[in-house]
């Protein structure tokens, strides 16, 4: 019974090819340590683009082609039916019951309700839009950040963790509301072991009964452990935001993500979906799990590919720079529409480095015909992003090439749907299930990459290559940090902008700061350098902060 195939044929044809498992484990070790590098060697070995394994318990439907995926997805009816999810251990218990987006059954109104108001009110363009001076708030504080660490004299850094930091510190700022407070740490383990447990091998999800090994492994404790954790932080962080809602003026400050569920709470229209805490909870995992580790690894996978490939790094540092000018330290959101070669740099480094390879494992809802062989409801599917990306047939015989070129042609801000009719480019999932927060996800990646590009020369220590060795989670990460030597390129405005760093320490908001120099960028002219300093300084001596930057210096 573990062994005979589940698939139906409607034509008399074969079924799709299998290869041959072990008893009670089916094709579990043939996994590995990288599943999205193991499946792909299967299906090549096996010439099985469309490939049916059975993993421990679960009948599992393995998609490694473009056209393999044009054939599983391109009829409307089979994304229907494919658009489940599987109940996994650790995302049902940390996503409060499956009430998020990214791993609600499709069936009920929850979900439809949850991506709809999740689309409009937290990750549509509008919303996006909003957020804009945080992201280049932490922008600027990266760059600054590998500054120090770089210490002037071209030392090396340890660029991964940079990046996951900024990420944690944009997605915080957005959904919270929080700037660095005294629990910060505390909270950053929390949601970093959150991510682990996401990412981790549960027995029971392939193998129900023999579940009680997740114990003996401890990772049942991990897991309770975890969410009590979570549960308790997400709380603190509602009350906050419940009181100041209540003792503030509703334009006293921007609205968070938190502000906007509490909004969508208290509204008749949208209680069913949100009218308890867990679901607003759960929603709150599902942000920032999808926005942080992925905008980094995409952020780290980029800049890999970019020092193995010099003359691509020296031309898209070229454009960037062409873009900003000499007068400017920073790139700001208003220039990445013409930032063109960046954006097929990003197009290319996602297509062989997708930051969940695998993307979320589905489920079929009903059954679905593809090829002619019905696959029956309850059927998991994986889709190898990694293995279509690298697909040959769909990208050539060079498909292993960093070619950021081959992605010319077409709209580049227009991020819905990344993949089109041929299905060679699915980093953010496809049909109804694939990722609701591009527009999110690519004005960090962008924005991040762009400034490191333009503040800094890089290259690998010692004359050396980068590596890409890859480590498994929930998001594939670089196994090994990437460190490089970061040189900072000095520009016209450089000296300037060091000594306004200097000078500009007006208390008690680190913004103000930021927003003083940012406001002055503009009018930074050779001719009125100094006394643009001057007058900015008198003004900072004279006024509290937030009249500071209501003034402007009597020389401009």
């Amino acid at each position: 019974m573990l062994l005979s195939p589940p698939f139906k044929t409607s034509s008399g044809s074969s079924p799709f090819p299998r290869p041959w498992g072990l008893p009670i484990i089916g094709n579990l070790h043939q996994l590995g340590a990288l599943p999205q590098a193991s499946l792909s060697s299967l299906a090549a070995e096996h010439a099985a683009p469309l490939m049916l394994l059975r993993l421990g318990s679960v009948p599992t439907l393995v998609v490694s082609s473009a056209d393999a995926a044009r054939a599983v997805f391109r009829r409307g009816s089979n994304d229907r039916a494919l658009s489940g999810r599987p109940a996994l251990r650790a995302a049902a218990t940390l996503s409060y019951g499956l009430r998020n987006v990214s791993f609600a059954p499709p069936g009920g109104e929850f979900w439809r309700a949850a991506r709809r108001a999740c689309l409009s009110e937290l990750l549509g363009a509008p919303r996006v839009r909003a957020f804009r001076a945080v992201r280049e708030d932490e922008a600027t504080a990266l760059v600054a950040a590998v500054a120090d660490e770089s210490r002037g004299d071209g030392s090396a850094v340890n660029l991964s963790d940079r990046l996951v930091a900024a990420t944690s510190r944009i997605v915080r700022r957005v959904a919270f509301g929080d700037d660095d407070g005294e629990d910060n740490i505390q909270t950053k383990a929390i949601l970093e072991e959150t991510q682990r447990l996401l990412g981790a091998f549960f027995v029971a999800d392939y193998m129900p009964w023999l579940g009680w090994l997740d114990t003996l492994r401890g990772l049942r404790r991990r897991l309770e452990r975890n969410f009590h954790e979570l549960d308790a932080f997400y709380e603190k962080v509602i009350d906050e935001h419940v009181h100041r809602r209540t003792t503030m003026s509703n334009n006293s400050k921007e609205e968070d993500l938190v502000d906007v569920l509490l909004r969508l709470h208290d509204d008749p229209a949208h209680r069913s979906t949100f009218g308890s805490r867990g679901a607003i909870k759960g929603i709150l995992t599902d942000m920032f799990i999808a926005g942080t580790d992925t905008s980094s690894a995409a952020v780290e996978w980029t800049m890999t590919e970019l020092v193995r490939n010099p003359d691509v790094l020296a031309k898209a540092q070229r454009e960037v720079r062409g873009v900003v000018g000499d007068n400017r330290d920073a790139v700001l959101e208003s220039d990445l529409p013409r930032l063109h070669y960046l954006k097929l740099v990003i197009r290319e480094s996602l297509r062989l480095h997708p930051p969940a390879p695998l993307l979320v494992p589905r489920e079929t809802t009903e059954p679905c015909t593809v090829h002619g062989h019905v696959v029956p409801a309850g059927t998991r599917v994986l889709v190898n992003a990694k293995a279509i990306g690298a697909d040959p047939d769909a990208w050539g015989p060079d498909a292993a090439r960093f070619v950021p070129e081959r992605h010319d042609g077409g709209d580049l801000n227009d991020h819905k749907p990344w993949h089109d009719d041929t299905f060679r480019l699915v980093p953010f999932g496809l049909g109804r299930r694939s990722c609701p927060g591009v527009h999110f996800a690519t004005a960090v990646v962008e924005l991040l990459l762009a400034n490191l590009l333009l503040c800094f020369d890089w290259r690998a220590p010692h004359g050396g290559e980068v590596d890409l060795e890859e480590e498994n989670g929930l998001t594939v990460h670089r196994k090994n940090p990437l460190v490089l030597v970061a040189e900072r390129r000095r520009g016209a405005a450089s000296g300037l902008h060091e000594q306004l760093h200097e000078r500009l320490q007006l208390k008690p908001s680190q913004r103000v700061k930021k927003a003083a120099a940012s406001c002055m960028e503009p009018f930074l002219k050779p001719e009125t350098t100094l006394a643009v300093e001057e007058e900015l300084e008198n003004v900072a001596l004279r006024a509290p902060p937030p009249a500071a930057l209501l003034q402007v210096p009597k020389c401009l």
